[in-house]
């Protein structure tokens, strides 16, 4: 077994991020497994220098330790343009040149716009066109999820909480694989980083159960080994809502501060859990 913790070092850890290092490093040494420690950095414009080292100290604080160094998305951006490729070569992805506010312009023009988990879907506006030598700056590239589908037929994964799920392939539309200033995307990174890492269980918040049903996508259409899921509730704040990196006073380093020991952060956790 091989888990993993994956945060981005946009900011500090908070209450939630605590929770979900503890499951996956819990769940390894339960059965005598590795875990693992990454990081999620492809957001370049958002990431800290700072928030790498306090990341690792406030898991220390916790007693959660990587076993094996930390590695850094923006270390393996080659890989993520292999693939890239790859999906490329299968003619599932395409080329999307549209920007926020033509996208949002095509969806008020639309009488039933596609929605998703989170809201309007990309409408499609680009899936059809051929990229024309005029263009000069880099497209995104999107996931053609009609094509994807054909190639890969029925999925599903299995979750230790949901059991087995049936992939919708269009629950998130068409959404973008390559990014215009890095050539990558969460999507596309994560599936790659997890494969390459040989994880064989991810632990994450079930905020990220959507994202699933595209990463069983990729790894079938890259060929790439299918890991078990545990898509564990979310911690929330004392009013109800789902913590974010904002909540100062809910991160680890402001729990240390105020003498929680590492249990006390661990059993503040628990109890704000949400219903799966």
């Amino acid at each position: 077994m091989i888990t993993r913790f994956a945060p981005s070092p946009t900011g500090l850890l908070h209450l939630g991020h605590a929770w979900s290092a503890h499951l996956a490093h819990q769940m390894a040494k339960e059965n005598n497994g590795t875990f693992l420690i990454r990081f999620e950095d492809i957001d370049h414009t958002r990431v800290r220098p700072e928030f790498y080292q306090s990341a690792l100290d406030d898991l220390a604080y916790l007693e959660i330790y990587s076993d094996l160094t930390p590695i850094k998305q923006l270390d393996r951006l080659p890989y993520y343009q292999k693939a890239l490729q790859q999906l490329q070569d299968l003619g599932v992805v395409y080329p999307c040149t549209c920007t926020r506010k033509q996208i949002q312009a095509e969806l008020q023009n639309l009488s039933n716009a596609p929605h998703g988990p989170e809201g309007p879907l990309y409408p499609g506006t680009c899936r059809d066109k051929t990229r024309s030598p005029s263009h000069k700056t880099e497209p995104s590239w999107r996931l053609d999820t009609k094509k994807a589908s054909k190639v890969t037929g029925p999925l599903t994964f299995s979750d230790k909480i949901y059991g087995t799920i049936e992939v919708n392939p269009h629950l998130l539309g068409d959404i973008i694989l390559a990014r215009k200033d890095i050539a990558t995307s969460y999507h596309l990174a994560v599936t790659v980083d997890d494969a390459h890492q040989k994880i064989t269980h991810i632990t994450r918040g079930n905020d990220l159960l959507p994202s699933t049903h595209v990463h069983r996508l990729l790894q079938t259409l890259l060929q790439l080994p299918q890991p078990k899921y545990l898509h564990h509730p979310l911690v929330l704040d004392n009013h109800g809502k789902r913590l974010a990196k904002r909540h100062d006073s809910l991160s680890i380093k402001a729990l240390i501060q105020s003498r929680k020991s590492p249990q006390d952060i661990l059993n503040l956790a628990s109890k704000n859990l949400s219903n799966p």
